[in-house]
């Protein structure tokens, strides 16, 4: 693989984007109706402030990773913080540093808009991307809670 440009997710990518993060998607098992396509692909076209944005990872002009983040408010602090939500890249570059790459790109997008902390969550069992994360960020004490249905 060449060298492998990350940049901001454009209109033009809307079929890459879908396919992307169906992978995403179908590795964490779970499926998600049109409208929600339609509306994640808007809200990260937006711009708006407080909106998710998403930055793609590509090499000979093929997108072969998504990421996306959102910079919100936190009690605790005066700056915002950054959410990153989705990381994906295709499973035939798992292990080249493209998701090391889109996570550096997530914090200097952070860093650009003042915000000191970016955060994220895998499930338990995503040994692969743990063993990426553990060398480039810090394990929390945290445990994830959720509405019961």
């Amino acid at each position: 693989m060449t060298s492998v440009l990350i940049r901001p997710l454009a209109a033009a990518d809307e079929a890459e984007w879908r396919r992307l993060w169906t992978g995403y998607l179908r590795f964490y098992e779970t499926t998600v109706p049109e409208e929600v396509y339609a509306t994640t692909f808007a809200r990260l076209l937006s711009g708006a402030d407080n909106e998710y944005r998403g930055l793609i990872a590509e090499a000979d002009g093929q997108p072969i990773g998504l990421v996306h983040f959102l910079f919100h408010r936190h009690c605790w602090r005066v700056e915002n913080v950054c959410y990153l939500q989705d990381l994906y890249a295709d499973p035939d570059v798992r292990g080249t540093g493209v998701g090391r790459k889109l996570i550096e790109a997530v914090y200097a997008e952070a860093d650009a808009a003042g915000c000191p902390t970016v955060y994220w969550m895998t499930q338990e069992f995503n040994a692969t991307a743990r063993t990426l994360y553990d060398r480039i960020a810090a394990v929390t004490p945290f445990i994830k809670y959720q509405r019961k249905p």
